[in-house]
């Protein structure tokens, strides 16, 4: 079974930077996409980023755009999201995904596999 296993969250006041850490184990695939996603309570789940295998293509968010920073190092089956600038509305549980299509969506339904999350919040 594919596990996936998110780092790095914590409590940050606005300005700040955090960068999450997500390890995928058992994963005997390539050419997989990896995202990143948050939720906040009573809210739906919403995209936040994406990468496709090589590094070579990235989407994000608007509300990212220009702050965040997804990558990944295939060796280790790791993707990281660099988070600078954080402000209090990106207080929110982010899971990490891996969507074994290839396709580098936005799309929540589009992804396999899921981690557990790691709480970020941002303090103003």
């Amino acid at each position: 079974q594919v596990q996936l296993v998110e780092s790095g969250g914590g409590l940050v006041q606005a300005g700040r930077s955090l960068r999450l850490s997500c390890a995928a184990s058992r994963l005997t695939f390539v050419g997989y996409v990896m995202g990143w996603f948050r939720h906040v309570p009573w809210k739906e789940r919403h995209f936040v980023a994406a990468i496709n295998w090589s590094g070579s293509r990235t989407l994000y968010a608007d509300s990212v755009k220009g702050r965040f920073t997804i990558s990944r190092d295939n060796a280790k089956n790791t993707v990281y999201l660099q988070m600078n600038g954080l402000k209090p509305e990106d207080t929110a549980v982010y899971y990490c995904a891996v969507e074994l299509g290839s396709i580098t969506t936005s799309l929540e339904e589009r992804y396999d596999y899921w981690g557990q999350g790691t709480q970020v919040t941002v303090s103003s």
